[in-house]
């Protein structure tokens, strides 16, 4: 299977649209919502998906997947549609993160070393993009910092496990499905 570059580019916005849509559709039936201080929260299996995206096509097109996802649900949820532009930004920035580090090095997400670190560096980065606006809200809303971070407990470490489930997941997955876009279309999975 011969596929050009004009080619690539649109299999490469196929997967993003299809990725996008699986991680909608798990945010939207696989979560366990829950209530804190600081607003409401999730547990969730969908981040495993981003960092897979970022791992199996790069950061840009990982990232885009990403934030379309989470923010097509964001959008549909009334508890969270205000957030929406964030919440597009935050995931987009897990996934570029994720994507680069795990493809540097002419990588391809194949290297388990560089995607262990690509994925623990993604979850990190919105652990703390997502920590810091939920305080930062908090603020703007009329409380101290101290008070602000205490109330934002919950968030952390609910936003801890979904990040360690996510690191896990996406290293177990990553290989047979990196492994499954080879054998169905080789020279995508080699350029």
């Amino acid at each position: 299977m011969n596929i050009n570059g004009k080619q690539k580019k649109i299999l490469y916005y196929v997967f993003a649209a299809l990725m996008s849509a699986m991680i909608f559709v798990s945010t939207y039936f696989l979560k366990i919502p829950i209530p804190t201080p600081a607003g409401q929260t999730m547990l969730k299996v969908s981040n495993i998906l981003v960092l897979l995206g970022g791992m199996l096509f790069g950061g840009i097109f990982g990232g885009l997947a990403a934030g379309i996802g989470n923010g097509l649900y964001d959008l549909l949820d009334p508890v969270y549609i205000a957030s929406a532009p964030l919440t597009f930004a935050k995931f987009f920035i897990m996934g570029l993160v994720c994507g680069l580090i795990s493809n540097s090095g002419g990588a391809k997400g194949l290297s388990m070393k560089r995607n262990a670190v690509g994925a623990v560096c993604g979850g990190v980065t919105y652990w703390l993009l997502y920590i810091t606006e939920s305080v930062v809200k908090l603020m703007i809303a009329g409380s101290a910092f101290a008070p602000a971070l205490t109330a934002c407990v919950p968030k952390m470490v609910t936003s801890g496990i979904n990040q360690t489930i996510a690191v896990i997941g996406s290293l177990l997955l990553v290989i047979p499905l990196n492994k499954a876009l080879k054998n169905y279309l080789p020279k995508f999975a080699k350029e």
